[in-house]
């Protein structure tokens, strides 16, 4: 969530707006509010105004430092002139770079006293917000941004997405879903800025339900946008609503919309959560192997497990021994061989079970039942017999061992076999 306010906050750094052709007549469409009375259309006067056309040829020339010392040289006396030769500096300033602080200083100047023709005031006053988001003074850029809504009784989609994305800066989220539903409602076509700001005032508020239904927005409208479906994904689980989860990603992975390892787990995971045992398996096998996702004793672990539900017990019992060969846990070695047992692998249950045994497995009783077991049902009862009693020394196993005992006896004896 973060990385996309990031890519957000940077597409509204402003790098100047300066008009094509300094027009002095302004425009009929400047102010749309009811019974605004447009003013008379000003330029600057005759001294001032060979100063400025000097000023504009050296921009045109690309020199553009010259244009501002021609005009910060200038001395005007009237009003308008001098709001006018402020707005042209600001405007030259605000296109270079790391000079946004000293394009205010001029700027502000020019406003202060309303002297402007309609549109260069209404520019101006846009220009001012659009600085102030540049250099983060968000504050100042909202209150800018409304005041070219207040004088021009327009509204534009672009300023009230950076109101809303002012109003996140300052961490002022509820704040964010009037101006983000506004842009939302005036943009001709989707734009997704505006849907990722409300989304975020609502996660980081914890208001997860309001969450998900602008996600849902997002997927619906931007169905090409692999990161609205990891998005919505990862929600449904926030709330642990597995099932669509599960439809999420899944849907995402079949366009191919899954890469990073984080986003192939998930999906493991919920075909594990949902019941879906053999395709967790199956799954994280492939990724293991393809070598998206580690192949260290958890992960294979993990894998031996969604195999044992899937009752794949071969496969289990070998990704089990796996992952015992590389954290030497004495339970993975005894689930393998627990596991090898009940597939009717006997000497190599024996071997995996004796391994837990010198790694210092807890359930000593129950591995030499098992031991027991995989000699037993290979006639090989002197064996089993031995460890039968090494069992019926643990309390928890001592009944079994003794349940058994008496049977061992009796087959041995039944083969004469001498124990």
């Amino acid at each position: 969530m973060k990385k996309l306010l990031k890519s957000l906050s940077a597409s509204f750094v402003v790098v100047g707006a300066l008009s094509a052709n300094f027009a002095y007549a302004q425009s009929t469409a400047a102010v749309v509010c009811p019974n605004y009375k447009q003013g008379p259309t000003q330029i600057p006067g005759q001294r001032v105004g060979k100063k400025v056309q000097a000023a504009f040829e050296a921009y045109n020339n690309d020199q553009v430092d010259e244009a501002i010392a021609i005009l910060k040289d200038i001395d005007a006396s009237d009003e308008f002139d001098q709001a006018y030769v402020n707005r042209f500096v600001g405007n030259l300033i605000a296109g270079k770079e790391g000079h946004g602080k000293e394009a205010l200083i001029y700027l502000l100047k020019s406003v202060k006293t309303k002297q402007l023709n309609d549109s260069e005031h209404a520019i101006t006053l846009r220009l001012i917000g659009d600085l102030n988001m540049q250099e983060k003074n968000y504050e100042d850029a909202i209150k800018w941004y409304d005041a070219w809504i207040d004088f021009t009784c327009k509204q534009d989609p672009d300023i009230f997405t950076r109101q809303a994305q002012a109003y996140y800066e300052t961490k002022q989220l509820a704040k964010m879903i009037a101006p983000a539903d506004k842009a939302i409602a005036l943009f001709e076509k989707p734009n997704k800025n505006p849907y990722v700001l409300k989304m975020t005032s609502y996660y980081e508020r914890k208001m997860y339900p309001e969450t998900i239904k602008v996600a849902e927005t997002l997927v619906k409208l931007f169905p090409d946008s692999k990161q609205w479906w990891t998005q919505l994904g990862f929600f449904y689980m926030l709330v642990e609503d597995y099932k669509k989860a599960l439809a999420t990603f899944e849907l995402a992975y079949t366009q191919g919309y899954l890469s990073k390892s984080s986003e192939i787990n998930a999906l493991v995971q919920l075909y594990a959560t949902n019941e879906i045992p053999y395709k967790s398996a199956v799954l994280h096998e492939k990724y293991v192997d393809s070598g998206l996702l580690k192949k260290d004793a958890t992960n294979l672990a993990r894998i031996a497990n969604s195999f044992h539900r899937a009752k794949e017990f071969v496969k289990a019992a070998r990704y089990y021994g796996e992952a015992a060969a590389l954290s030497s846990d004495p339970e993975h070695y005894r689930k393998q061989g627990t596991l090898l047992l009940g597939a009717e692998k006997y000497p190599e249950a024996i071997k995996a079970l004796k391994k837990a045994l010198d790694a210092g497995v807890q359930k000593k009783g129950s591995v030499h039942m098992a031991i027991m077991e995989s000699y037993f049902y290979q006639g090989k009862f002197r064996e089993a017999y031995k460890h039968i009693k090494e069992a019926g020394k643990d309390s928890s196993t001592s009944r079994s061992a003794k349940a058994w005992e008496p049977y061992i006896k009796e087959k041995a004896k039944n083969r004469g076999i001498k124990l």
